[in-house]
């Protein structure tokens, strides 16, 4: 977690300073990779390289509605371009005020903490969101190394840093990360409320390179991943601090949720794990 925090008192140095920093410890930078008439692909899914090797690019005639919100569901194959989705009224990405990815330290996987001048700690259940990124431009499916993705969510009360009454001033929940080789990124997070009118969720954006991911404007995809209901109700009826998500949830549903409610089979996540060592969330996401 240290290392997130290494250039704190650089903050105002921006983004480009960090890209500069990661080419120094060998992260190097990616330009933008040759997609036009195309389209990218981001895959939130386990680390393993034989991940790859069984995706095959189908397109089905009409799109692909899950049935169940189960933990265990999830899809082993790209079948189709993740839906584009509405980055809602707290994104920081500069469309509706604040720009969070043009300050220095964004980049990082622990998105836990605030950084830069702010402090503030995320508390709540451990949740690693894991992402993989494919490159659908193209005959086959292949991982979009160098891609980068921005993931922001709510806390355990249901409110936004940079947006929310009283963590106005805070940054967490908010990060960056650069797609390895294989198509991977992954972020040590927490559990995300259910907050009145919405399913539980996790927003995040795809850029075509770290270079890009400064400016909505760049943006090759916004979509949200869905968390499944048995787990939201375990986590919300035992762990501490989110008593009042219980209630929310009950009050809607995945099918009747404004984002989710025309399909969600691409966007639910396979979520292992308990309240005691915490969760793992995965899922393909093709754009």
């Amino acid at each position: 977690m240290d290392h997130d925090h290494d250039h704190d008192d650089e903050h105002d140095l921006g983004l480009q300073h960090d890209l500069g920093v990661l080419a120094e410890r060998g992260l190097g930078r990616r330009g933008l990779l040759s997609i036009l008439g195309g389209v990218g692909v981001v895959a939130v899914a386990g680390c393993a390289a034989e991940d790859v090797e069984n995706v095959t690019r189908t397109t089905p005639a009409s799109p692909t509605t899950s049935t169940t919100s189960s933990s265990t569901s999830t899809d082993t194959a790209v079948t189709d371009e993740i839906p584009e989705e509405t980055g809602g009224p707290y994104p920081g990405d500069g469309s509706n005020g604040a720009n969070v990815l043009t300050e220095s330290g964004v980049v990082r996987s622990d998105i836990t903490h605030s950084f830069g001048t702010a402090s503030g700690v995320a508390e709540g259940v451990p949740l690693t969101i894991r992402l993989k990124v494919y490159d659908l431009n193209g005959t086959d499916v292949t991982p979009y190394a160098g891609a980068a993705v921005y993931v922001w969510h709510c806390d355990r009360d249901g409110n936004y840093s940079m947006y929310s009454s009283g963590v106005e001033g805070e940054n967490y929940l908010r990060g960056v990360q650069e797609a390895a080789a294989d198509g991977t990124v992954e972020f040590t997070s927490i559990f995300p409320a259910a907050y009145s009118g919405r399913w539980p969720h996790v927003h995040f954006e795809v850029y075509p390179s770290l270079d890009d991911a400064t400016s909505a404007s760049n943006k090759l995809r916004t979509t949200q991943l869905a968390l499944p209901q048995d787990v939201c109700e375990t986590v919300y009826g035992s762990a501490e601090g989110y008593e009042a998500s219980v209630a929310n949830l009950a009050q809607t549903s995945l099918s009747t949720d404004m984002v989710f409610s025309d399909g969600y089979s691409l966007q639910l996540a396979n979520v292992t794990g308990s309240v005691d060592t915490g969760y793992v969330a995965t899922l393909n996401v093709p754009v």
